[in-house]
């Protein structure tokens, strides 16, 4: 990993319009000096700032490409920065923390950010998982000759529940004046209701037409991904981004399996799929409105209250 001691550029984001700009929101000084360093030696334009206040500030006033957002920040932390943002950007946001609780993953993707990398990390994967992102934001690469997008106003606040941790990083020390983040419970993780399909995020089970669908892990977390973007279209690269990860060596036809799998486990007639639908010459989408319940408000929308309320010993 390449380090300096070069001390972060706030200079103005538009002095070359035609390069990326990044914000990185880090406490850590250490860690946020790496950050601005290497993603400046990768030809990004690059902001940074340790206050929660001061990302929302500067998101607003600059609207940078791409947002790098710690969890835990001093006045505001990270999930209230990413809620904040939300209400007006829809710029991409990658969340770190060293908290590997799945509830926090979770949290950080229905509050609107976009992908979620755990302390410590390789930075190899961080800049991979940057590339990838501004890619399908539209945004041009260094050393392009694309124009970059400035961050669009407005727009839906969910992206994909994709995470994984790398085994060479950065340490991370705890913050005394940090603000903490929102104790998460399973129960009040949402169930989408989809028709007679219910998926139980935080119990991670699966019910169609009242009965019980064995699901292997993966196969849950595709179709979880999916029905949190209803009618939304996607590559098969996307979802092997999204869903396995950027460090998977499968091919596209992984995709493809999983789909098979889901489809002859939910579909009538898997040949004429209802739910995980092809979009010739593009990838899946999932092909029902979905409705995102409360935990425990099962009664109220036909849905059976256990499976809305995750047992005791669930993890």
């Amino acid at each position: 990993m390449t380090t300096a001691p070069a001390q972060p550029d706030n200079g103005p984001l538009n002095a070359n319009a035609s390069t990326p700009a990044i914000l990185v929101v880090e406490d850590e000084q250490t860690l946020r000096d790496m950050l601005v360093y290497n993603l400046k030696r990768e030809g990004y334009r690059v902001l940074s700032t340790a206050d929660g206040y001061e990302a929302v500030k500067l998101a607003y006033a600059e609207r940078p490409d791409l947002i790098i957002l710690d969890i835990m920040l001093p006045g505001l932390n990270g999930f209230d920065v990413c809620r904040s943002v939300r209400k007006q950007l829809i710029t991409p946001i990658l969340m770190l923390s060293a908290r590997e609780e799945e509830i926090d993953k979770v949290l950080g993707l229905e509050l609107g950010a976009d992908d979620y990398l755990t302390k410590p990390f390789s930075l190899r994967e961080l800049l991979a998982r940057v590339r990838a992102m501004l890619r399908r934001a539209g945004t041009a690469q260094p050393g392009t000759d694309r124009p970059a997008g400035t961050a669009a106003v407005h727009a839906h606040a969910d992206d994909a529940p994709h995470s994984s941790s790398g085994n060479v990083g950065v340490g991370v020390s705890a913050v005394s004046n940090a603000a903490p983040a929102p104790s998460v419970t399973a129960e009040q993780l949402p169930v989408l209701v989809a028709g007679e399909l219910v998926i139980n995020l935080g119990q991670r089970t699966v019910l169609l037409n009242g009965a019980v669908i064995d699901m292997k892990p993966r196969e849950f977390d595709l179709l979880a991904f999916l029905a949190l973007h209803p009618l939304q279209v996607f590559t098969r690269d996307t979802l092997l981004d999204r869903v396995w990860g950027y460090d998977f060596v499968g091919g596209t036809r992984t995709v493809d399996v999983h789909v098979s799998w889901l489809r002859s486990k939910l579909e009538p007639d898997p040949a004429r799929p209802r739910f995980v639908q092809t979009v010739h010459g593009v990838g899946y989408r999932f092909g029902v409105p979905v409705k995102r319940v409360p935990q425990g408000a099962g009664n109220a929308v036909g849905v059976p209250s256990p499976y809305l309320r995750p047992d005791t010993d669930m993890r």
